[in-house]
């Protein structure tokens, strides 16, 4: 470690939680990207200059746990939504996810400098850059997977721009992290090799991609409403202003010109009625429409008005004979539609359920210890059985994806029946300030690498229309009432994404490692040359 200099060479272990740390706000809501590039460029030629595998091993798990850390510090927000637990468990709940996740960046680590302990900064680029692809796509499944947060999120452009969004329907989120870690340790070894001209073009041409305008998007056919209540957590599960909210609501849902055709959107947690049939009476007496199922159905479609079709969110019940009597056993997430007749149409349920707030792992284990949901009630939700599209006539064909289901890559549509856009309803009243703008960038990603536009209604924001591109059409900010009225954004041809999936991330990975190899055995032979 004699080469380090500074905090590096006195204190690496804390050089990399710092790193970490700033790596994380690159990310939204501050979007200091190249703060983001310079930390992970830093951390890279740490890694590298580390004397063994341990501790190449042991700097990547600290940069994990820091950037981890900061970057999901929205879900201890969500600990002060409940009342079955101590609020200040969120914070030790943070970390806690966060020393698991960082397992991931640190394997990336320690086999990148494997491969690289005999070549220059610029080969264990490549190799970080390989394996970097391989870990965001393990942590995006292993145990159920968590994806959220692609070191790539940190490149795509403001709302209106496409960024390095561009480029997603070429390789996919995951494929676009490693290349974005690659081109970060790349841009380090150019300043330590002093190389300032190509560094200073290099950084130009990234800011000009990050921010160069959008073209004039194209526009669709099918006229749309959509809705944001701002139905705050706190309230959402207040049985006394379930009225008030409905009525919200279908202020904010009246058609602004009759007899024109339209699909009306509503948010996750926007109707706090069951609207199904054949429940238990009791578990309708808190219902806004006086117990009533029928009732409630009809009047929906009232507000909606002829010539229209709602999409919203809703819960479902799985009703099943216990000792005798009808018990709801566990629930279902679900999105359905809804006709001017107050008729249902089919339901889709979600599949990626969230541990911990729509279910309790382990709940035999965790429940006598006073852990609990963070989302009310102790009905465990059921999942359902992934991306489907569904045909909704004149208002074209739906994919669907609930709330946290958006940010998987690859896994939000149907690709034996491709859907002409993602409706994705959500509440992100859960997410502190930090969540709702990544959960947006997520989503802005999942219609570039698809092709597919993104249609986002949200309890408190941010809503918003995304086209293809990944572009913002038309946006609803947070903690506002509001409306959009427009037009649903044209999809676009499959991309080598949307038909090849993860293996087009193979692809990618490979293909780095194979560079990161070339460059060994290119510089071996370079020595062997001159000896």
């Amino acid at each position: 470690m004699e080469k380090l200099p500074g905090l590096a060479r006195s204190h690496p272990k804390f050089a990399a939680l710092v790193l970490g740390a700033l790596s994380a706000f690159g990310f939204q809501p501050f979007h200091l990207w190249p703060l983001g590039l310079a930390a992970m460029a830093a951390f890279g030629w740490l890694a590298w200059r580390s004397d063994t595998w341990r501790g190449a091993l042991l700097a990547g798990w600290l940069f994990g746990v820091a950037h981890f850390s900061v970057t999901n510090n929205w879900i201890a927000t969500a600990f002060t939504y409940q009342a079955e637990m101590p609020a200040a468990l969120g914070w030790a709940a943070v970390p806690l996810l966060s020393l698991y996740l960082a397992i991931w960046p640190a394997l990336a680590t320690a086999l990148a400098w494997k491969i690289a302990r005999h070549g220059g900064l610029a080969t264990f680029a490549l190799a970080f850059g390989g394996l970097w692809i391989a870990a965001e796509w393990l942590r995006s499944w292993v145990f159920s997977g968590y994806a959220w947060g692609p070191f790539s999120m940190m490149l795509l452009g403001p709302w209106d721009r496409q960024g390095l969004a561009l480029a997603l329907p070429y390789t996919g989120s995951y494929a676009l992290s490693g290349i974005v870690v690659c081109l970060a340790v790349l841009l380090g070894w150019l300043a330590m090799s002093r190389r300032w001209l190509v560094l200073g073009a290099a950084a130009a041409a990234l800011t000009g991609l990050v921010y160069f305008p959008a073209a004039q998007g194209a526009k669709g056919s099918i006229a749309l409403t959509l809705v944001q209540p701002d139905l705050g957590q706190d309230e959402i599960n207040d049985a006394s202003r379930f009225e008030e909210q409905f009525q919200r609501i279908a202020r904010l849902s009246a058609p602004l010109q009759p007899d024109r055709q339209r699909l009306v959107l509503w948010p996750e947690s926007g109707i706090p009625d069951y609207l199904r049939d054949g429940y238990p009476q009791r578990y309708y007496t808190q219902m806004t429409a006086g117990g009533d199922p029928a009732f409630a159905r009809t009047r929906i479609g009232r507000v909606i008005g002829e010539d229209s079709l709602l999409l919203t969110g809703v819960v479902d019940l799985e009703i099943e004979m216990v000792e005798g009597r009808e018990k709801a056993v566990a629930a279902y997430n679900a999105i359905t539609s809804i006709d001017p007749d107050g008729r249902l149409g089919e339901r889709y349920a979600k599949a990626h359920l969230v541990p911990y707030g729509e279910y309790l792992p382990l709940r035999s284990w965790l429940e006598p210890l006073g852990l609990s949901r963070l989302v009310a009630g102790t009905l465990d939700f059921i999942p359902g059985p992934g991306p489907q599209s569904y045909d909704l006539g004149a208002y074209g064909k739906a994919g669907m994806q609930i709330c946290y289901e958006i940010v998987f890559s690859g896994e939000v549509a149907d690709r034996s029946n491709r859907p002409d856009y993602i409706f994705n309803p959500s509440n992100d009243g859960w997410f502190g300030t930090w969540g709702p703008p990544q959960h947006l960038a997520q989503a802005r990603m999942r219609a570039a690498e698809e092709g597919l536009p993104v249609l986002r209604s949200t309890t408190t924001g941010i809503s918003a229309v995304i086209d293809a591109r990944g572009v913002v059409r038309d946006h609803i900010g947070r903690n506002r009432a509001d409306r959009i009225d427009t037009i649903v954004p044209p999809l676009h041809a499959p991309s080598w994404f949307a038909r090849a999936g993860h293996w087009l991330t193979l692809v990618w990975g490979i293909a780095l490692l194979a560079l990161s190899l070339v460059a060994i055995c290119a510089k071996d032979r370079y020595r062997s040359a001159n000896t």
